[in-house]
């Protein structure tokens, strides 16, 4: 699985996408919003972890999610 953040601008927040092995969007979700429904995606027991990651992740930079 993969993550990238993306910047918003102006009104628009910022945003988190993860990505399967193909690149395809599995999931969308703003920056700044707490974790919610993460056991789709099986990152269930690791909102913290995840919350870090996306605090200190660039923007724009696709990166393999290794929690």
């Amino acid at each position: 699985m993969y993550i990238i953040k993306v910047k918003g601008k102006a009104k628009i927040p910022d945003y988190i996408q993860l990505r399967d092995e193909n690149f395809v969007l599995i999931a969308y979700f703003r920056a700044d919003r707490p974790l919610k429904n993460l056991e789709k995606y099986g990152l269930e027991g690791k909102e913290e972890s995840l919350r870090s990651l996306i605090d200190t992740l660039p923007f724009g930079k696709l990166q393999l999610l290794e929690l």
